[in-house]
């Protein structure tokens, strides 16, 4: 299998490839430069591996939540290229890339997921690590006030940059449950192309004009008076 994933969602910015099991991938934490990074990058890989768009099996897309700006960013370039390539997309969480990421990295298998959202509030999911090391969402996915965070009766570390923000109040809300805290670690396309290639062994990739971002808030902004 050949699929090409995307992730813009935060700061950094990253495209991988996934080809038979292998991924590769080209990484930066460069903030407001996504759109000059990330089509180059994807023209590296796929001339690094000698591909052309058409010999694509899928993409894999981070879809939110994250930046409203950069989810955009990679929703329109994966859209681009899934379509001329006539190839479905794969929709991926951010907050289960992150929770893959430290999947990856660490011996523990539940991670308390948060993004720091801004206007006092995170982008939160509890994720378990599955039988075959994948990160599997316990519950919902929300955006609420870090005190308002819901989760199950496990332990687990605290992960991601909204434990950077709102950590006492993330741990006083959790209490003993909180084993410790990874909070930098950033979604990565690398492991939105290892899990987008779980999604599309199980058949759940979808067309492109399906394939449609998550931002889990509904405003971009507030009014004073509602904050």
């Amino acid at each position: 299998m050949k699929l090409l994933a995307l992730e813009t969602s935060t700061d950094a910015c990253s495209a991988a490839l996934f080809i038979d099991g292998e991924i590769c991938e080209k990484f930066e934490l460069a903030p407001r430069e996504h759109t000059k990074l990330i089509l180059p990058m994807v023209d590296a890989l796929m001339a690094e591996a000698q591909l052309k768009p058409w010999q694509l099996d899928a993409v894999a897309l981070s879809r939110g939540p994250g930046s409203f700006t950069g989810v955009r960013i990679a929703t329109g370039v994966a859209h681009g290229i899934a379509f001329g390539a006539d190839v479905p997309v794969a929709l991926v969480s951010t907050l289960a890339a992150i929770a893959q990421d430290f999947f990856n990295r660490y011996p523990v298998d539940v991670s308390f997921t948060a993004m720091d959202a801004r206007m006092d509030e995170i982008f939160w999911g509890v994720y378990r690590r599955n039988d075959s090391g994948l990160a599997e969402l316990l519950g919902d996915e929300a955006v609420t006030p870090a005190a308002a965070a819901s989760f199950p009766e496990l332990a687990g570390f605290g992960v991601g940059s909204g434990w950077a923000v709102h950590g006492e109040c993330l741990s006083e809300r959790l209490g003993a449950r909180v084993q410790g805290v990874v909070s930098e670690i950033w979604p990565r396309a690398a492991c939105v192309a290892q899990l987008g290639a779980d999604d599309f062994a199980k058949g759940l990739a979808v067309p492109v004009e399906q394939a449609l971002p998550v931002y889990l808030r509904d405003k971009v902004a507030k009014k004073q008076s509602e904050r």
